[in-house]
């Protein structure tokens, strides 16, 4: 079982916490890690252009002209696809792109994730995070004091911390995200993993086998 040290507020080590092998300890999935990335990225599309076809344009209920007789083309509606206010040939159609995937799936590539952060010592647990006032600049400094100032961080908390909001959304490089809301893509966009205590937590409660 892994232990990872708890930072306080100043990037001091005030103990230390065990992290269960069951979440922090998987082995690499790649081709589970990318399925999940593709579930992800398909609910986050949505389809939604829509033309008319020529049965769903209003009008059109007779014969513009008798078939023969005329020196005309032939025509049997004036809302054909050849006719100006006519439907379209095949448009645009709203479509789900959705993918359907197992809930095991997609909790085994959190845990592969979470376990691969660990391995590279891009993963941190801090007590709480406390800062003087809800400023950008109180969020920089306390950021390089843990010596995550550099690189993208995403910060997982139990949420309810506005000051800490405040401080961090006008930070290019960092994101803050509640314990709930913890996914794979965000995890492999942000380069380092800050969480709160609580949160580990909740993370290993809620992804036991």
């Amino acid at each position: 079982m892994p232990e990872i040290g708890i930072l306080n507020s100043e990037g001091q080590e005030v103990g230390t916490m065990s992290l269960d092998d069951a979440v922090f300890g998987v082995p690499a999935k790649p081709h589970v890690v990318q399925q999940v990335v593709r579930y992800q990225l398909a609910h986050g599309k949505m389809r939604t252009a829509k033309t008319k076809t020529r049965t769903e344009v209003r009008g059109g209920g007779r014969k513009p002209w008798r078939q023969k007789g005329t020196g005309r083309a032939r025509a049997g509606t004036i809302r054909s696809p050849l006719w100006r206010g006519g439907g379209i040939t095949f448009g645009p159609i709203p479509k789900d792109l959705s993918i359907r995937l197992p809930k095991k799936v997609r909790k085994l590539a959190l845990k592969v994730v979470l376990s691969d952060k660990l391995r590279n010592q891009q993963f941190k647990v801090i007590e709480k995070i406390e800062l003087p006032a809800p400023k950008t600049r109180e969020m920089g400094s306390f950021l390089k004091k843990l010596e995550l100032a550099e690189d993208t961080i995403l910060i997982v908390t139990t949420g309810g911390n506005q000051p800490l909001e405040r401080a961090s959304r006008n930070l290019p490089k960092v994101k803050l995200l509640k314990k709930e809301g913890l996914n794979v893509y965000d995890i492999l966009k942000f380069k380092n993993l800050l969480f709160t205590r609580e949160a580990v937590e909740y993370v290993q409660e809620v992804l036991q086998p």
